[in-house]
């Protein structure tokens, strides 16, 4: 039996068409709406439960407060199941990262719509979730980001997948540096498809509930398409111009030629440009692992959904296992003192075996947890 958890909350707001709209709700405000694994798992059973229920017309997600949708995921269990179970790929790793997926997946493939607020900070494993819904709203207050690169990682919970989608070279720079995206600049890469004004969340609830819903998966996406361009051009704050977007010649150069080539380019990078000086300044500081991983991610570009998330989670548990993870989150978060001791100094040190095993699928294609995506 599946633990019960107040860190997500489900509702149903009804509508003057008799159905039903499901309500998500992530509810640990004081930590960012971070996920753990209760709240995987929690989320895991209720979609599959309204996909199935016919009264169900379409499922809203939301963070509680004003400050973000969702902040990542709780990485200090699966640190600490690093620390216990050095060089060896952890149950704790495992499972979350398999629930996690097996989310994602399901959020990408769900026949109903599926609308997120993303507004405040969206990051990791917040995006993946994002990433996931037909309908994705951001705001004059979307503050979007992957910054795995920092603590060891890469962009998972399908980044291997949808980065690649991202116009010119945004998506491998997105990774590399963690740049912080507005809701344009997300609206911009594909990640928002919707704009909004925070104050317009109240309005837009309201006419959910307003909405002639049927039973016709196709129509309702039709429908909540048609109410959302009406609201958007209601906006008081209209969307502002896309950093990204002014920028993408320049980033695309920047991004060119191998990873020792884009490491040697932004190491002697000198700028003014604030959006860029901070984008170089976290790529410097961030894991040489992940760079080349990041790097190798980015070269995936005929990976299915399936296949993007079966590669993730044998690469996701083997960075927990043998990579830069544990130390990173140490330095970051632990001990906070933002001094990692990375396993190799630059990218170009990366000792070839070690990059390979990262790689390498832990499982044949069988035995992999997650064979049945497919």
């Amino acid at each position: 039996m599946k633990p019960i958890t107040n860190d997500v909350v489900f509702q149903t707001l009804g509508t003057i068409s008799g159905k039903q709209i499901g309500v998500v709700t992530l509810n640990v405000e004081k930590a960012l709406n971070a996920l753990n694994l209760d709240m995987v798992q929690a989320m895991l059973a209720q979609l599959r439960r309204w996909q199935d229920d016919d009264t169900i017309a379409m499922v809203v997600m939301e963070g509680a407060g004003d400050k973000a949708f969702c902040a990542g995921g709780d990485v200090r269990a699966l640190h600490q199941a690093a620390i216990d179970y050095p060089g060896e790929i952890s149950q704790a790793a495992l499972t979350f990262f398999e629930q996690e997926y097996r989310l994602d997946y399901l959020l990408h493939t769900y026949n109903k719509p599926v609308l997120v607020w993303a507004d405040g900070i969206v990051m990791g494993g917040g995006v993946g979730l994002m990433a996931g819904a037909s309908h994705r709203v951001v705001t004059e207050h979307s503050r979007v980001a992957m910054p795995e690169v920092t603590i060891g990682l890469y962009p998972d919970v399908g980044g291997s997948y949808f980065l690649n989608t991202m116009p010119g070279k945004v998506g491998l720079f997105l990774g590399l540096t963690a740049y912080n995206m507005t809701g344009s600049d997300a609206h911009y890469v594909g990640l928002g498809n919707h704009y909004l004004n925070r104050e317009d969340k109240h309005a837009l609830l309201e006419a959910l509930s307003s909405i002639d819903w049927s039973s016709d998966d196709s129509e309702n996406h039709g429908k909540l398409d048609k109410l959302l361009a009406a609201m958007s051009e209601r906006c008081q704050t209209p969307m502002a111009e896309s950093v990204l977007a002014l920028h993408q010649q320049e980033i695309d150069a920047l991004m060119a030629g191998s990873i020792a080539d884009i490491a040697s380019r932004l190491n002697d990078l000198t700028t003014e440009e604030k959006w860029l000086s901070r984008a170089v300044a976290t790529f410097q500081a961030g894991s040489p692992i992940s760079h080349a991983l990041i790097f190798a991610q980015a070269n995936f570009e005929d990976l299915s959904l399936a296949q993007a998330f079966q590669f993730e989670l044998g690469l996701s548990v083997q960075c927990c296992a043998i990579g830069d993870f544990a130390e990173g989150v140490r330095a970051l978060l632990i001990d906070k003192d933002r001094n990692p001791q990375w396993l190799f100094p630059h990218v170009e040190r990366i000792a070839p075996n070690v990059l390979s095993q990262l790689l390498a699928s832990p499982w044949d294609e069988q035995s992999h947890p997650l064979a049945d995506l497919a």
